[in-house]
C-alpha cells in the first residue's frame, strides 16, 4: 500500500500547494514512485503547479522528475447507489488508480472545510499542516484566552482531525503522524515567535502533534510557481552558483524532509 501524505488545514495562504510540489518532487527525485491529487477543485493550485511543469518541460524540451498527477474521475449521478456520496466515489476511485502505482501519494486538500479534504484527513499515514508562524493562523488549531494568551482547547481544524483519527482507528489503521509546519519563520519579531512557538509546544502536548520548520518568506517561490519548479531544479535549469538565500532553502526542504521521517526514505539531496 502506498503511503499517503496529506498536506492540509483551513485556512488559504499558508504555502500547502509549495509544500506538497516540494515534498512530491523531493520524493520522486529519491527514486519513489509518487502520485498526486489536488482536492482543491475550485483553485488547483496544485494541479497548476503540476501543470506549469508540464508547460515547462515542453518548451525547454527537457524531462524533470514529476510526481503523477491526475484529476478526480467524474461519475454520472445515475450510476451511484442511493444515499452514495459522490465525492467520496471519486477520491475512492482515483485512490485505487494511483494506490497500484505509487510508493507515496501526495494529496493536497482546500483552505476550507468540505467532504473531499474530511475524508482525506481519515486516509492520512502522514498529515501536514503548513501555518503562517502567527496567532492569526494558530487559531486555526486552538482558542486562546484573550488576556493570558493560554490555551483553552482545540478550535475547528484539530477537531477535524481528531475526528478522522477516530474513524482510522475504528478501521484498524494505524495513528496519523501529524506535523504542524511552522512557515514564514522570519529573524524579525522574535517575541510573537517565541510565543507562538511555547502556545505550539503546549498544544501539541494535548492533541498529539510535531511541529516542524518550514519554509522562510523567500521571492524564490513566487518565481518558481509560474514554470512549475522547485528549488531542487534549480541546477537543471542552468543555475549552476546558488546563492545564500537559495542555499538556505534547499537547507530547509532538506531538513523539513528529515523531520518527516517517512518510511524507506533516506535524505540524500
Amino acid at each position: 500500500m502506498a503511503h499517503i501524505i496529506v498536506v492540509g488545514n483551513e485556512k488559504g495562504g499558508s504555502g500547502k500547494s509549495t509544500t506538497a510540489m516540494h515534498v512530491a518532487t523531493a520524493l520522486v527525485r529519491m527514486g519513489k514512485q509518487v502520485g498526486a491529487l489536488d482536492l482543491d477543485l475550485r483553485q488547483r493550485s496544485f494541479a497548476r503547479y503540476v501543470e506549469n511543469r508540464e508547460g515547462y518541460m515542453a518548451r525547454a524540451g527537457q524531462a524533470l522528475p514529476s510526481p503523477n498527477y491526475i484529476s478526480l474521475p467524474e461519475f454520472e449521478p445515475a450510476k451511484l447507489d442511493p444515499g452514495e456520496n459522490p465525492f467520496d466515489q471519486r477520491l475512492g476511485a482515483a485512490m485505487a488508480q494511483l494506490q497500484a502505482t505509487s510508493d507515496f501519494i501526495v494529496i493536497d486538500c482546500p483552505g476550507s472545510h468540505t467532504r473531499l479534504s474530511q475524508v482525506a484527513h481519515s486516509l492520512a499515514d502522514t498529515l501536514i499542516t503548513p501555518m503562517n508562524d502567527s496567532f492569526v493562523d494558530f487559531d486555526l488549531l486552538a482558542k486562546l484566552d484573550p488576556e493570558t494568551g493560554a490555551v483553552l482547547g482545540p478550535s475547528i481544524y484539530a477537531e477535524m482531525v481528531w475526528n478522522a483519527r477516530q474513524l482510522r482507528a475504528q478501521a484498524g489503521r494505524a495513528p496519523i503522524d501529524w506535523i504542524v509546519l511552522r512557515n514564514r519563520l522570519g529573524a524579525q519579531q522574535m517575541h510573537n515567535k517565541r510565543k507562538v512557538g511555547e502556545a505550539l509546544t503546549d498544544l501539541s502536548k494535548r492533541i498529539g502533534f510535531r511541529t516542524a520548520a518550514g519554509f522562510s518568506e523567500r521571492v524564490i517561490f513566487r518565481e518558481l510557481f509560474p514554470r512549475g519548479l522547485t528549488l531542487l531544479d534549480l541546477k537543471d535549469m542552468g543555475v549552476d552558483t546558488l546563492n545564500m538565500s537559495n542555499i538556505a532553502a534547499r537547507q530547509e526542504l532538506r531538513d523539513m524532509m528529515k523531520t518527516l521521517n517517512l518510511p524507506n526514505v533516506a535524505v540524500d539531496f
